[in-house]
């Protein structure tokens, strides 16, 4: 970009050595807090009376407007299920689009890796060398945690209770600059330290601080080192570094090993503590220990199944029935519920014994929506309940027998995928609210499969009668396939403007993750807009087989490579990516060369 003449820099217009540094490792930072929220953190440090000390706390998250987008889905093949006895591996990161550029890295000094990198990282984050891949998808594992404090006010000074001494609460300063309409705003304010961490919250009267590791040049050594890694003993020396603070990983190599680490770095604890929820911070008990050896953490080693997956959920199926044992860990060590995406991945890859490239393609291309195969019955059951000569009879009868009769696949001819889909969104605040018996920390499998068992015919129904009355007003017509609905557009880089439904798109199949959608697409609605436009899910999608002689991959990159507009890369896989028609990885020199249309080197026009 320095070099390039036609390259105009937006903001920065020098550039140093140690700008790249900024990212300091691959993780994509702590997940679990404890469920801290912006809110209790904005109370506390602007004396908001919402969180006053009386007012007891409770999170609540239970929107579909507040699905997790961020995940991935990781597969592993040993030679014991591949046609050609080499080991495969599936690459698939569930991100916003266009933020998982597609590269392939090349130094004189020995660097040859190819994958996904995020904006501002200078190594390869999802891919993989001449000797071995590697895939992260998030994780639950609790490397975070709460501690409650003990704080009072003394002469002009806060203190803190520890191990029956009195400490001293530090400040620190900390300014944010913001604009507005007449210039910008500066925000002092005087953070809360406890030898834990910031303080963060105030629950029900009492301070609650974090101990979070978000500083560590071991994961940026991490990163970088694994690129380099020529095979599974060089690779876990890499992961002995533990500066990995928030992804799993899925491996696999030229000499047929597969392999699974849910976490890396992970803090010994006490594990007689619920460790989920805010400790006491006023004694030495709850201290972290130091961490666990690699060898001490979730993980599975050429399983005998001879697959492995992980879709961000439990670790505990990701070989079927050879997984690890949950009795085995302490809880914090996995904390990770089921979803359903983990649950259709356990099932695909069960049905198939002889897989290839395309086959890995075809199993992570799978289209059953597995969320609607608990939810939908239920909606026929409570339907099968209403008299015939109810209203609701005649205005649902309809929709209900093309539900009924669905074979919960997604496509872009299925009404039946417009309807469930539309139909979902609504419920979803009703599951996710749903408390099951016995269960106080359900997953999203557990909500959906007992509210489908208790739900009142009603809550089933009206929505369903909304969804019909609103395709209806969009489309004219409440039997509209899933197609004409659901697009995929580039047609701009502007947030405001980025889509339009009187320009060309592309129909697509696929739907959110939280069906169980393996190739996730996130779509919704825009100012403007009746359709919905994919936004978030299949970013760089790779399969990779290591053969001992040689890699052979294919992928496929959401929209297209470049960001300029004006660019014929711009959006050239467009119409592979609604498709899913993956192109042929170059990763020799001489197949680049043989079919590359031009070269480039830095400072030519």
């Amino acid at each position: 970009m320095y070099k390039n003449p036609q390259v105009k820099p937006a903001l920065l217009t020098k550039f140093e050595p140690w700008y790249p540094m900024l990212w300091t490792d691959g993780s994509i930072g702590a997940i679990n807090v404890a469920d801290i929220e912006v809110k209790e953190l904005k109370a506390f440090y602007t004396q908001e009376p919402s969180l006053s000390q009386s007012e007891e706390y409770k999170p609540v998250r239970t929107g579909f407007e507040d699905e997790i987008l961020t995940g991935s889905n990781g597969f592993a093949f040993a030679p014991s299920v591949t046609e050609s006895g080499n080991a495969i591996l599936y690459i698939n990161p569930h991100v916003t689009f266009y933020f998982r550029p597609e590269v392939h890295m090349v130094s004189d000094e020995g660097l040859n890796a190819y994958g996904a990198v995020t904006w501002g990282q200078f190594f390869i984050y999802q891919g993989f060398n001449q000797h071995c891949g590697w895939m992260h998808t998030s994780s639950a594992v609790d490397v975070s945690d709460t501690y409650i404090e003990k704080v009072s006010h003394k002469k002009n000074k806060w203190v803190y209770l520890y191990d029956g001494k009195e400490k001293p609460v530090t400040t620190k300063p900390i300014t944010i600059l913001s604009k507005n309409s007449h210039g910008r705003d500066t925000i002092r304010i005087n953070s809360f330290h406890t030898h834990h961490g910031p303080i963060m919250a105030k629950r029900n009267g009492q301070w609650i601080s974090l101990k979070s590791d978000n500083r560590l040049m071991s994961g940026l050594m991490q990163s970088w080192l694994r690129t380099k890694a020529n095979g599974l003993e060089d690779y876990k020396k890499t992961m002995d570094l533990k500066g990995n603070t928030s992804n799993n990983t899925v491996y696999a190599d030229t000499k047929g090993n597969i392999v699974y680490w849910h976490g890396n770095r992970i803090p010994r604890r006490d594990p007689k503590l619920d460790w989920s929820k805010p400790v006491d911070g006023s004694t030495a008990a709850t201290e972290w220990k130091g961490y666990h050896e690699m060898s001490e953490i979730v993980h599975s080693i050429n399983p005998n199944n001879g697959w492995l997956q992980n879709c961000n959920a439990t670790p505990y199926t990701v070989a079927a029935d050879q997984s690890p044992k949950r009795e085995n860990f302490p809880a914090y060590m996995a904390p990770d519920g089921e979803n359903f995406r983990g649950v259709n991945a356990v099932r695909v890859l069960r049905e198939e014994n002889r897989y290839n490239i395309d086959k890995v393609i075809q199993a992570g291309y799978d289209r059953r929506l597995a969320a609607f195969e608990v939810l939908t019955p239920a909606l026929v059951k409570a339907f099968e309940k209403v008299p015939y000569e109810d209203t609701l009879f005649a205005l649902l009868a309809g929709p209900v027998e093309v539900l009924k009769r669905w074979d919960y696949k997604s496509g872009v001819n299925s009404v039946a995928t417009s309807l469930a889909i539309e139909w979902g969104q609504k419920i979803w605040t009703d599951i996710m609210k749903t408390n099951v018996p016995g269960k106080e920390n359900a997953d999203q499998v557990d909500k959906a499969t007992y509210f489908a068992t208790i739900a009142d015919p009603q809550i089933l129904l009206k929505p369903l009668l909304v969804t019909v009355y609103e395709l209806q007003t969009k489309f004219g017509r409440w039997q509209t396939p899933w197609g004409e609905i659901n697009r995929f557009q580039r047609i701009s880089t502007d947030i405001e403007h980025r889509f339009d439904d009187s320009k060309p798109s592309f129909p697509v199949a696929y739907a959110s993750s939280l069906w169980g959608m393996l190739p996730s697409y996130n779509s919704r609605t825009f100012s403007g807009t009746k359709k919905r436009y994919g936004v978030h899910g299949n970013s760089f999608v790779c399969a990779v087989e290591f053969g001992p002689k040689g890699i052979k991959a294919k992928s496929l990159l959401a929209g297209g490579q470049s960001g300029d507009e004006k660019s014929p890369h711009f959006f050239d896989q467009g119409e592979m990516y609604s498709k899913g028609l993956f192109k042929d990885v170059l990763f020799y020199k001489e197949d680049l060369f043989m079919r590359g249309l031009k070269g480039y080197f830095p400072g030519e026009k």
